[in-house]
């Protein structure tokens, strides 16, 4: 089974996507299951994780129901009020939704970098741990040092850092990025997504090679067994096609990856970590 392990869907009208200005105007119109499909068969993906990309429960459900209606979704991460007296109550509502797989919540847009550390969301991360459901960590270089902190609180926690937590690809920037993903990666409960590098580099005169060092770092700090490939799609469309991301991840692994290797980055490593 091969799985695309991050892509999102939305609806302008809904009217909850703070990210959606006319600074990203490509993004800015209606993304649904129809649009996808034909990307999906012809890059020869069975299943696909779908991602909030809004911070609201509204979101949540919206998502969940696109999840009921069309099968190619293997389940949806979506966001919760972690900072909230009611998320305990809120985890177990949601749970019961055959669909729904984990949480994400948006940390590179939050004005903290350190909220992951307040007391209620470190009290939820513990309950995400003891339930055993994966959780995301979306964020940028800058936030690692407090996700290794919460690491260390939340010892068992099932993890995965989205778009190889964003270093600077178009500045060719490597540290302190290299060091900071090594140590994450000293945890053998946290995984890592190789989605959304396109949008980090260059939008217009990015090439595979410009992703290769990143890429090579995460497979030697991760391993194969602890990698996902991942779309980004819609996300990735300000730099270039669903087809041109996967060509790219696909040039850049080749030399490195046998048959067993190629399969669980693109599809087994996700059915593990998702529990498909």
């Amino acid at each position: 089974m091969r799985i695309d392990s991050h892509q999102h869907f939305w609806k302008a009208d809904r009217g909850d996507y703070h990210w959606m200005s006319p600074a990203v105007q490509v993004l800015c119109r209606d993304y649904l299951p129809a649009d996808l499909q034909p990307l999906l068969k012809k890059n020869k993906i069975d299943k696909t994780i779908l991602v909030q990309a809004a911070q609201t429960t509204a979101e949540t459900d919206f998502l969940l129901e696109l999840a009921e209606q069309h099968d190619f979704i293997a389940g949806v991460i979506g966001w919760l009020d972690m900072d909230s007296p009611e998320f305990p109550r809120e985890i177990v509502r949601y749970s019961k939704k055959p669909k729904f797989l984990g949480v994400r919540p948006m940390l590179q847009d939050l004005p903290d970098d350190d909220w992951i550390l307040r007391p209620n969301v470190i009290r939820a991360l513990k309950l995400i741990a003891e339930w055993d459901m994966p959780f995301e960590f979306l964020t940028y270089t800058r936030h690692l040092p407090h996700v290794l902190t919460v690491l260390e609180k939340v010892p068992g926690l099932r993890a995965v850092v989205d778009h190889v937590s964003k270093p600077e690809i178009k500045n060719r920037k490597l540290d302190p990025w290299r060091s900071l993903m090594a140590r994450v990666a000293e945890h053998p409960n946290v995984y890592c997504k190789l989605s959304g590098m396109i949008t980090e580099a260059d939008h217009k005169t990015w090439i595979p090679d410009d992703l290769r060092p990143y890429v090579e770092h995460v497979l030697d700090s991760f391993g194969v067994e602890r990698v996902m490939f991942g779309s980004d799609w819609p996300v990735c469309l300000l730099a270039g096609s669903y087809d041109q991301v996967a060509a790219a991840l696909q040039a850049v692994v080749k030399p490195r990856l046998d048959k067993h290797g190629e399969s669980a980055l693109f599809g087994e490593n996700a059915a593990r970590f998702y529990k498909l």
